[in-house]
């Protein structure tokens, strides 16, 4: 769990517990923002583990979340999934950048993943998400795996964005429907949420590929997905969009 509050114009942590094989650490910076580098030091997932992360931004707050590197979700050695339980708070006037690395899936994999965002109004929500069909460069194939995930971002009790994704059995065959995936080898759904949203729709229109889409939800909410062959195309389209959204502050674990 991870709560930042405002300090002397900067973010500074106000709550902090972490457990298991859970970890945050936090890089050296200089300005008012606050970075929080998610670590799993078990070094993936796999049938029967529970992760879950709270995290609460107070107003006036500037905190990005990532990952120290991609998420492994490993061959499952039983029918039980690995849980993933994320929830986040963005209070009015509050700015949080949801900014994981991949999360790639193995052959045989089993997990059940569920990310909820709490927004009030005047808040400022950047998400991106991206899943990775494989390991391209091992020539593996998913033949049998089970995915569930589900993005939701609320105002108040009412939905604002909802992206439920499941896939199970032959998922290659899946992902290579014209219809679905289209063979894509990985995959990303960015969200923005706040008074920025509608401004960065022509730009983001110019920078995505004819295998991408991105539609201004509500004046509020703009919501994008790219599909790719691989993680490698696919980070040279998100990085350069990330860097724009983010006024180029995406975080140093996506450059190493």
């Amino acid at each position: 769990m991870l709560g930042v509050r405002r300090s002397c114009g900067r973010t500074a942590i106000g709550a902090l517990r972490q457990a298991g094989s859970s970890k945050l650490l936090f890089p050296r910076q200089d300005g008012p923002e606050k970075d929080a580098v998610l670590i799993n030091t078990a070094g993936g997932v796999t049938s029967g583990d529970m992760f879950e992360f709270d995290g609460r931004a107070e107003a006036q707050t500037h905190l990005t979340l990532t990952t120290q590197a991609a998420e492994r979700a490993y061959k499952a050695n039983g029918p039980e999934p690995a849980r993933i339980r994320s929830r986040l708070h963005v209070a009015s006037g509050a700015t949080v950048h949801w900014l994981p690395q991949e999360t790639i899936l193995f052959n045989g994999c089993c997990v059940d993943r569920q990310l909820l965002v709490q927004v009030e109004p005047g808040a400022t929500l950047l998400l991106a998400e991206t899943l990775v069909f494989g390991r391209h460069a091992m020539g593996e194939t998913l033949a049998s795996a089970t995915f569930r995930d589900r993005i939701e971002i609320r105002q108040g009790r009412t939905p604002v964005f909802v992206d439920a994704f499941s896939l199970a059995g032959d998922v290659a065959a899946q992902v290579n429907r014209r219809f679905g995936l289209a063979g894509s080898g990985a995959t990303t759904v960015l969200a923005l949420f706040g008074p920025k949203a509608e401004a960065a729709l022509s730009a983001l229109r110019d920078a995505l590929p004819e295998t991408a889409g991105v539609s201004l939800v509500r004046d509020d909410l703009l919501v994008a997905r790219i599909l790719a062959p691989d993680s490698f195309v696919l980070r040279k389209t998100l990085v350069p969009i990330l860097n724009t959204l983010t006024d180029n502050r995406l975080p140093r674990p996506w450059m190493i």
